[in-house]
Formats: C-alpha cells, structure tokens, sequence
C-alpha cells in the first residue's frame, strides 16, 4: 500500500510519533527505543497506536515476543527519514539564534546596490557562505511593489528630505545613510546657484519622479517652473547629456564627474537622499535577514 504524503497534514504534523517510528525502525524493539527516548514502553506503544489509526493501516505486526514494521511501516519511516529532516532544517533556518543560510530576494536601487550589496557579497561569502543574494535593480516605487507582492525579501529604496514617502505601515522601515546631492551643469556655464538655472533644460530620472519633485519643490521657492525636457535613469548618461550641452541635473555630491561637468553646492535650501532598507513586518527576525540587515547598517 502507498502511504500519502498529503495525509501527514491531517495529523497536524506531529513528528514525535515520525521518531518513534524511525527509532522502531532502526532499533526493532518498543523496549530499546523507549530507553533511547527516554520514556516508558508503554507510551510509546500507545503514540505507535496512535500512527496507525491516523495512517488508517497497520504499521506493525508481532514478530515472535517483538514487533517488526509492515511493508507500510517501512515506507512510512522512510518518508519519516524526509520530513523530520526538512522539518530540522526549518527550525535550524528561522531560529533568530541560528546559524544564518538561504537565499536573501534583494531589490535596490543602482547606487544602492553598487555601494552596499556588492562589498556585502563579499563578506557573504568569507564569513556566511549558506547566505546568497539575488540582487535586483529597482527603482523605489518598483521595489514597494515586488515587496507587497512577496518577491522579494528586502527592497532598499529612497527618498528625499524635500519630498519625503510615508511607506505602508505594513512595512518596517530601517534608516540607512544620507546623500547630499548637488546641481550639475556644464563647466562653461555659468550657473552658480539653484535659481539661475531658470531658463536651463533640466535632465530627470526616466523611471521615477522623485528628484523631479525635489527640483519642482525647490524651483517653486525661487519662484519659477522648471522645463523638464530629458529623462535619463543612469548618472553616466545624465553626465553625458550635461556634457553635450542638454541641460542641467540633480547630481549626488562626491560623484566621480566627467571632464565637462561641475558642481554647484546647493546649501538654502539643501536637498538630501535618504536611504532606507524595507521589509514586510515580522520577517526581520529570519537569521539571513537580520544578519543582511546589521551588515546594511554598519555599510560606510
């Protein structure tokens, strides 16, 4: 007879009598599992009774003064010897105080994922090699998204002091480091302040319109609207739009720039990135993710 793995739903998993049964199995005497166990003969002749019913064939028959497991029995300890592993391996992957191991859904943005989660693979594998990332590059609203749909286990995303983002309380929300970000502008132009470039063409994000905002916000105070004209997501691209003469950017301060791009300092107001990491409340204290998330923190 075949034994159905889907009846073991039915018990409520209880595993005890899956290791009363591979102990019989192993042992062939109730008496040498009971002292194996730690416990009398007659329970676990009894939890045995039990199996059987919730089975609903027999697992045992007499053999001489003892008992020996029916072909049924031996199928059984034998998908016992399966699930009482998987079931160990569980407990040893969500014990907050186990050793950390699986595989860690990351989505991030680019300068995220180039300045934290890539040195953070490094030390993955020196010091936790049961952990791996899958990196993803997402844009914030795209991350909230995979997030919300279980795709992922960890979105790193941003926001600015000038336009900031309540995230879904759901959701819990880990302060990570700040940016500040300054205007770019071709070398030979001469805008030294955020209300000069009035009249200029400005280059945003093509996937998302924070820093769009950042700059609305902003412009508004100098009392102008700014003329959004290209949209571009890679700052090497932004860089080059600059360059060729296409309009000025949002930059972040400390960016390697290209020869024809400087910086102009943006102080009255400032305007700051803000990074955070994102996980779906009560998840943090899974071992591999709490362990990425203290490696996030302590990133420079």
């Amino acid at each position: 007879m075949d034994i159905p793995f889907g009846f073991v739903e039915q018990w409520g998993m209880d595993t005890r009598r899956l290791r009363l049964l591979l102990e019989l199995s192993r042992l062939g005497s109730m008496r040498e599992v009971a002292d194996e166990m730690h416990i009398t003969t007659s329970t676990v002749s009894q939890q045995l009774a039990v199996l059987t019913r919730e089975a609903g064939t027999a697992l045992t028959e007499p053999d001489g003064r003892r008992v020996r497991l029916t072909p049924a029995g031996r199928r059984l300890a034998a998908h016992a010897v399966t699930i009482l592993s998987a079931v160990e391996a569980a407990r040893l992957d969500l014990d907050p105080g186990g050793e950390p191991a699986g595989q860690l859904r990351v989505a991030g943005f680019a300068s995220a994922v180039r300045r934290a989660l890539i040195p953070i693979t490094a030390v993955l594998a020196r010091d936790h090699p049961r952990v791996r990332l899958l990196i993803a590059e997402h844009e914030p609203f795209e991350a909230y998204e995979l997030l919300a749909a279980d795709a992922v286990d960890l979105a790193l995303v941003y926001d600015y002091n000038l336009a900031p983002v309540t995230p879904d309380p759901s959701l819990d929300v880990v302060p990570l480091w700040q940016k500040r970000w300054a205007l770019g502008v071709p070398t030979e132009s001469d805008v030294d302040v955020f209300s000069a470039a009035r009249d200029a063409d400005w280059i945003v994000n093509s996937r998302n319109t924070a820093d769009a905002d950042v700059v609305r916000a902003v412009a508004g105070l100098d009392g102008f609207s700014p003329r959004f004209v290209h949209k571009a997501d890679s700052l090497s691209l932004v860089q080059d739009l600059i360059v060729a003469g296409l309009g000025v950017a949002l930059l972040p301060e400390g960016l390697a720039l290209q020869p024809g791009v400087r910086m102009v300092p943006l102080t009255d107001p400032a305007i700051v990135l803000r990074c955070y990491a994102v996980t779906r409340r009560g998840r943090a204290t899974w071992p591999a993710l709490a362990l990425l998330l203290r490696l996030l923190r302590a990133a420079p």
